[in-house]
């Protein structure tokens, strides 16, 4: 493996270019699933849609580069892709609401990253508390503050309704979460110690939709 001798800090790393590379490292397992060694910029970047400039320079930015010969070897760029976003002891992940997407999130996430585990998940429904979903249990919103301590939860999925996401990020906050994934529709607001994600499909769907429009207008 080749290294850049001045990477940039990996603290300082741009958000965007983290969400790549958990894009590349995705589209590498899958080249090495299929027996394939070495990869060059330009078939990363028709992978992921983008220019092979910008694969080269995110890449760079973390002190990595290939050969003209070979170009990146993959099995080295996944490893060097896992110990930067990855945490060494592994984090714990809870999920907040067990309707179908919370549901779905469990059944999607199982076993595709050893670092990080769906440990437990929240809800108000008395049918669905005590219940077990692909080896995730489900406890009583009210057990919030004593699961996450006990399990050593550092992030929170809230899959609840909008009318509640408010009361559920403040729990969240209030019970030591630091990173929070919202697919609420209703932003919410954290402290500044505590990482806040919110997706909007809804958002995502009406940007897909303008695009298509425009294909059509010409």
């Amino acid at each position: 493996m080749e290294k850049d001798d001045k990477p940039i800090s990996m603290k300082h790393l741009p958000h965007k270019t983290i969400e790549r590379l958990s894009q590349y490292r995705r589209a590498l397992l899958i080249c090495l699933d299929q027996g394939q060694t070495h990869i060059y910029s330009h078939e990363i970047a028709k992978i992921q849609h983008i220019t092979a400039v910008q694969v080269r320079r995110d890449l760079m930015l973390i002190g990595y580069t290939g050969t003209l010969r070979k170009g990146y070897n993959v099995s080295e760029l996944i490893d060097l892709i896992g110990s930067i976003i990855d945490a060494g002891e592994g984090i714990r992940v809870a999920i907040v609401g067990m309707g179908n997407l919370g549901r779905a999130l469990i059944n999607y996430f199982s076993g595709k990253r050893s670092r990080l585990s769906i440990s437990a998940s929240f809800d108000t429904n008395p049918d669905k508390i005590g219940r077990t979903m692909s080896g995730v249990p489900c406890y009583s919103l009210e057990d919030m503050n004593e699961i996450i301590a006990r399990e050593n939860i550092k992030i929170g999925i809230m899959t609840v309704p909008a009318a509640a996401a408010l009361t559920v990020a403040e729990k969240l906050v209030q019970a030591g979460i630091k990173g929070i994934l919202n697919y609420t529709p209703k932003p919410v607001y954290v402290p500044k110690d505590v990482y806040l994600e919110e997706y909007d499909m809804i958002t995502s769907l009406e940007k897909v939709a303008f695009y298509v429009k425009m294909q059509e207008v010409d």
